[in-house]
């Protein structure tokens, strides 16, 4: 553009020059003058160049910001999560056991972050049953929420809502990583999985192979109070004005951190060993101040409540074993709303072989009571068989068949099956 004005300027000028003849001072006087012209082009060339490139560079400097921010967030922020679908066909004595049904048992999402190498959040949040809301069978539920801080070399510090460390399934319960479309009787009922709680962990190594958690959370309320029957069953099954047991189980007790009562703390220590390959040996204890979250029930006050659980979990090659023991020591207030329920125990063994790489098969046998502290027919023991069929790492297909003996003379089977996956 600059060139074309120039040429013109000059051509106009020699066109004038020709027709005009003028004298040497008007020639000079003009060619002055389209130096000044010729000049302050230039100059306006210059600075255009200037403001085009300063544009450029801003645009570039903004859109370099935003692609920088935005593969930090990509590469500090993870996303995960696991699910699975069951069909139980389960037939009972007693008919409230009995089931034959579908249901998306999980569907669960992980979102985690990384602020620096040292400081880091996690979270799980879980839909149950598929359907959740007044009249629906479902939860919604956040299972871990905490942030987690590496203050020392080997040793970091959780706070918010995370899982209790204890027992086999309740920190790893992904579908591939167990047997059994359901998850075994002993966890879900003694210990109880899956179970968070809100509040502070430490955990760390004390030495190659040796770690431990020491935590302090919320606790248990197990809401023992005995209901009065408002109306009558069944012809014989209750009496207007008749006390009904209350809940006195310890999975009754989760609160789950949803307005959580906190008159009463817990604490919980473990200590974990996984110095040979395949080996975990761990053994958890605590402590639950009081259950009944100081309340008075039955005109009594406080149960105390102490757990003691140790598992073994081992695999070398094709062969994997589990076994893990758990007890529950109640205070004896706790039999006012159910005898023998100051002592709930469990235990299980569980061997497996894989006899393909997508084919593994196992057998498991379950004993556990929720009113062991009486003389009552109580005792549950429970055989599984199945199968897991891996249709990749990560993706699962489950099949298992169950028998349960009760002391009380009710017999309880059925079959499972099962997709499983995580991400």
């Amino acid at each position: 553009m600059l060139r074309t004005t120039i040429v013109g300027v000059v051509l106009l000028s020699i066109v004038f020059t020709v027709d005009a003849k003028p004298t040497l001072d008007e020639m000079y006087e003009l060619i002055q003058k389209q130096a000044a012209e010729i000049a302050s082009l230039k100059d306006g060339l210059a600075e255009n160049n200037a403001k085009t490139e300063s544009t450029f560079t801003a645009v570039e400097e903004i859109t370099s910001s935003s692609t920088a921010k935005l593969a930090e967030w990509a590469t500090k922020t993870t996303i995960g999560g696991y699910g699975e679908l069951h069909y139980n066909n389960h037939n009972s004595d007693n008919s409230t056991s009995s089931k034959d049904e579908f249901d998306l048992h999980r569907f669960v999402l992980f979102v985690g972050h990384e602020y620096s190498d040292k400081l880091r959040f996690f979270s799980e949040f879980e839909i149950e049953h598929a359907l959740a809301g007044e009249g629906k069978g479902g939860e919604v539920e956040v299972e871990q929420a905490y942030i987690e801080w590496d203050y020392t070399e080997g040793h970091r510090a959780k706070a918010g809502v995370f899982l209790i460390p204890v027992g086999i399934l309740n920190e790893t319960h992904e579908p591939p990583t167990f047997y059994g479309v359901e998850r075994n009787p002993v966890e879900k009922n003694i210990l109880p999985a899956t179970w968070w709680e809100g509040g502070l962990m430490f955990s760390g190594e004390l030495t190659e192979g040796l770690s431990y958690d020491l935590a302090a959370h919320s606790g248990l309320y197990i809401n023992g109070a005995d209901k009065v029957v408002a109306e009558v069953g069944e012809v014989g099954a209750a009496v207007v004005g008749a006390k009904s047991s209350g809940k006195y189980k310890i999975r009754d007790g989760r609160q789950k951190t949803s307005n959580a009562k906190g008159d009463d703390l817990a604490y919980t220590a473990r200590i974990k060993y996984t110095g040979i390959p395949g080996l975990e040996l761990a053994a958890t204890y605590q402590h639950q101040e009081d259950v009944w979250q100081s309340e008075i029930i039955n005109g009594v006050e406080g149960v105390e409540a102490d757990l003691i659980e140790a598992h073994l979990a081992y695999k070398k090659g094709s062969f994997g074993l589990r076994a893990l023991y758990a007890q529950w020591d109640l205070d004896d207030n706790i039999e006012t709303v159910k005898a023998g329920a100051d002592e709930q125990e469990g235990w299980y063994i569980e061997p497996s072989f894989q006899l393909t790489k997508k084919l593994g098969v196992f057998a498991r046998f379950n004993e556990y009571d929720n009113t062991a502290g009486g003389s009552q027919n109580s005792e549950k023991e429970q055989i599984d068989v199945g199968f897991n069929y891996y249709i990749h790492p990560r993706v699962v297909l489950k099949a298992d068949y169950f028998d349960q003996d009760n002391d009380s003379g009710t017999e309880y089977n059925g079959y499972n099956l099962g997709v499983g996956y995580d991400f």
